[in-house]
């Protein structure tokens, strides 16, 4: 086993939420989820919603993302996503609260296609939140 490490950043519109050296990074590509090591070939891959692992030795970070890119190059990974959140971050009735209002608001939009289409993508979302927190706790 190689010492070698990856240089990776997790940055979101708001701030990076983490930059440094880890081992290994999990992330949910649009075509599926892949992995990525050190001295990884280059490639580039849009993400969907999920969760994003990274592992450190013994540690493990967990991430949810919604939207954005990954990007692999010589120098490591960089995740920009349109929104990251630590799992650690998120509450389950939170979450469901959250969901019923985006219902609420979805069947209150009427004839209001952009209500309507904004509602649709906060539910979606949320659900894959959920989904991510339950995989975590498994």
């Amino acid at each position: 086993m190689s010492d070698a490490k990856l240089n990776f950043s997790l940055v979101s519109p708001a701030r990076e939420l983490f930059s440094g050296q880890v081992d290994h990074v999990i992330a949910p590509g649009s075509e599926g989820e892949f992995g990525v090591l050190p001295n990884h070939a280059p490639f580039m891959s849009t993400l969907r919603s999920g969760r994003v692992r990274i592992i450190d030795g013994n540690e493990v970070h967990r991430y949810f993302v919604h939207g954005g890119f990954a990007d692999v190059t010589p120098e490591g990974l960089t995740i920009l996503a349109e929104e990251a959140i630590r799992l650690e971050d998120l509450n389950e009735e939170g979450i469901r609260e959250a969901i019923t209002k985006a219902e609420i608001a979805r069947s209150q939009a009427g004839d209001d296609k952009v209500a309507q289409f904004k509602a649709e993508g906060d539910i979606q979302r949320l659900k894959a939140q959920l989904e991510a927190l339950s995989e975590a706790h498994h």
